[in-house]
């Protein structure tokens, strides 16, 4: 019987060991099944097109004499795709009717609407807007020319527009020529020939004849190409250009594929002169002048916009009739292109309607300003619901507490040793002197009076500052009594109290620079710029150096500013009087300031081209990078990646998976 249990009991044993044997063979099968599957790559069709497209032939040919055509074809060895033709295909001389350019398969078809000029050369700068229809590789700097005459001009000059003011390349501006040198073919006469700037501020202008010309760059809102508007941007340059050539030498890279160097060839050409003018582009400072529009928000502000800063207007009240102007109490932006009147006189706040005239500058069709002679009106009137909500308001506002002036500062409780305090109200005080304000320093648990002075704003009288000499790493308290200010319209200030601390020196670096290649007898200043360009210091050069005081660590940059008026800012050209903007100069690194330490550099003007000096950290417009790209590689790398894990889950799943079984 103990036998025969043995038995049962050794079967029951090799069933189970049987039956794990047979799931253990399972499962590795599964594995090997499932690790085949994820290896089947589907097929890859072959390697990937790299390349542009290759012009086959043209219709008339390329290079041409003696021809009027209205419609040109260029065929090309693929399907294209002309990317954005109406910005980056530039014909030359410009054409009035806009032409049609479009891709039909493997043609660039271009049909001119305007009467060709005789004896004249035209060209086609696609620039890099043709590319082929799959991969889209672009085909760069194509140009296609014909002449309508017996001889074809082939002369160009290149260079770079950048903002006159911060350096910025400037894209997508128009650059033109002139060979009759009058001072109005600007302003009278289109463009000659025409260029357009790329991406980083660079333009090319083609097909030019030997000759003498004047050289401009506009911003041509109209497309007119003459300079017509003086609130478009344009540059011009002083000399005279002088189209040329020279033999010349360069090193060509031969790449295997999209990626990797073969060899490196040396290559003669044609080198085309002048290739490096810059021209500083600016926007004049004639606005057209004009109401806007005027609003009254509330009953006590009437408010005027307009278009441009402008001389003071002149107005008075016609309903209610007031005389005098004590009235109101005036806010007013830089160049008085925004006017706030906060009326002070109840009787006239609390009328519905209130009808001004107004004796403002104006400018006509042809730019000139002279003296308008309005009658405007302001009305306020609020709806029978609102009534009662007011009404309801009234009701509820008995019970509450009594609304104070409201006062805002720029005090924090670690403040800047070179800030002043600023105060702004929410609406304008009656009177405020230095009586009203208490400044203490903290001196063995006891607080002394500051000496302070205080400078109303010109601009606008709900701010001030205050200005006291800080104490380096002292503990300071600001004190405003409650009911010491009053507004016109009755409201009275809460208690204000703030305590701070001043940072202390060794917080701050300062700086000196030592500059070099200044022009002689001209007043320099030198503004510290942050990150985002903004200048946030300013300081003026004395004997060939700039002195900075407390400033706080970190990156800075800096740029310099020839001032030729000697206003102490940066003033734009004007064309009329043929005034180039004041030069900008860009330090083309930046210091790092640490905290307590003295910091000395030198800055030589001339060391590097003005067209490289600005900081790309710190360039708006940044170029467009043309980034070499090999999709073949990418797509074995891919490959790659798949297969390195021993279950074929590595890379994307999309080339292959178990939906290959």
């Amino acid at each position: 019987m103990v036998n025969r249990e043995c038995l049962s009991n050794s079967c029951n044993m090799q069933k189970k060991i049987l039956s794990l044997l047979s799931s253990f063979f399972m499962m590795v099968l599964t594995i090997v099944m499932f690790h085949s599957c994820a290896n089947m790559a589907a097929p890859t069709g072959g390697a990937y097109d790299v390349d542009p497209p290759k012009v086959r032939r043209a219709t008339p040919g390329f290079n041409s004499l003696g021809i009027t055509p209205s419609r040109i074809e260029i065929e090309f060895d693929e399907n294209i795709k002309i990317k954005s033709p109406s910005e980056k295909v530039i014909i030359t001389p410009p054409q009035q009717t806009l032409p049609v350019i479009r891709s039909v398969g493997k043609k660039a078809v271009v049909e001119l609407k305007d009467e060709l000029r005789s004896n004249t050369t035209y060209t086609i700068d696609f620039t890099d807007a043709i590319a082929d229809n799959n991969e889209e590789n672009p085909l760069e700097n194509f140009v296609f020319s014909f002449s309508t005459g017996d001889q074809l001009d082939t002369l160009s000059i290149s260079g770079k527009v950048l903002a006159a003011q911060d350096l910025e390349p400037v894209t997508g501006i128009y650059v033109g020529i002139h060979s009759n040198f009058d001072d109005t073919v600007f302003t009278r006469v289109p463009f000659e020939r025409i260029s357009r700037t790329d991406s980083r501020g660079n333009f090319t202008v083609r097909g030019m004849a030997p000759g003498k010309y004047k050289i401009f760059a506009l911003n041509d809102q109209n497309r007119d190409y003459k300079y017509d508007n003086p609130q478009e941007a344009i540059a011009f340059l002083d000399s005279i250009v002088i189209p040329s050539t020279m033999p010349a030498v360069r090193q060509d890279t031969v790449f295997v594929d999209s990626i990797t160097i073969d060899t490196i060839r040396t290559v003669q050409y044609t080198r085309f002169l002048p290739d490096d003018l810059v021209l500083r582009s600016f926007q004049s400072d004639f606005q057209r002048q004009y109401l806007q529009k005027q609003e009254r928000t509330e009953r006590s502000k009437l408010t005027l916009y307009f278009a441009a800063p402008t001389a003071m207007p002149e107005f008075s009240l016609l309903q209610p009739l007031v005389s005098g102007d004590d009235w109101y109490v005036m806010e007013r932006s830089a160049g008085n292109d925004t006017l706030l009147l906060w009326i002070t006189d109840s009787l006239i706040y609390q009328q519905d309607s209130i009808t001004m005239k107004i004796n403002y500058t104006r400018t006509d069709s042809l730019n000139k300003n002279y003296i308008e002679t309005d009658t405007i009106h302001f009305n306020i009137r609020k709806s029978a619901r609102e009534k009662r909500e007011d009404k309801k308001g009234e009701e509820k506002e008995e019970g509450k507490q009594i609304r104070y002036l409201g006062l805002k500062s720029n005090i924090q409780s670690s403040f800047e040793l070179f800030n002043p305090i600023r105060f702004e109200f929410e609406q304008p005080v009656v009177r405020f002197d230095s009586s009203f304000v208490q400044l203490e320093m903290v001196i063995d648990s006891l607080f002394e009076p500051v000496p302070f002075r205080v400078e109303p704003d010109t601009l606008n009288p709900r701010k001030l500052t205050i200005r006291p000499h800080w104490e380096p790493g002292k503990k300071y308290k600001l004190t405003v009594d409650s009911a010491r200010l009053v507004s016109h319209y009755g409201l009275l200030n809460n208690k204000y109290e703030e305590l701070f601390t001043v940072k202390p020196l060794d917080q701050y670096g300062n700086l000196e620079v030592n500059i070099g290649g200044l022009p002689d007898g001209k007043v320099v200043f030198v503004e510290l710029l942050d990150k985002s360009d903004k200048p946030f210091r300013k300081s003026f050069v004395k004997e060939n150096t700039v002195r900075f005081q407390d400033l706080p660590p970190g990156e800075i940059y800096a740029r310099m500013v020839i001032d030729e008026n000697e206003d102490g800012v940066w003033t734009t050209g004007n064309y009329e009087d043929k005034r180039q903007p004041e030069m900008v100069y860009y330090y083309p690194g930046k210091w790092v300031i640490r905290a307590y330490s003295d910091h000395q550099e030198e800055w030589q003007l001339d060391a590097i081209p003005v067209i490289r000096q600005k900081p790309l950290e710190i360039t708006k417009n940044k170029p467009e990078e043309k980034k070499r790209r090999d999709p073949n590689r990418d797509r074995n790398d891919q490959q790659q990646n798949q297969q390195s894990s021993p279950f074929g889950f590595g890379g994307s799943r999309g080339s292959g998976g178990i939906t290959g079984m």
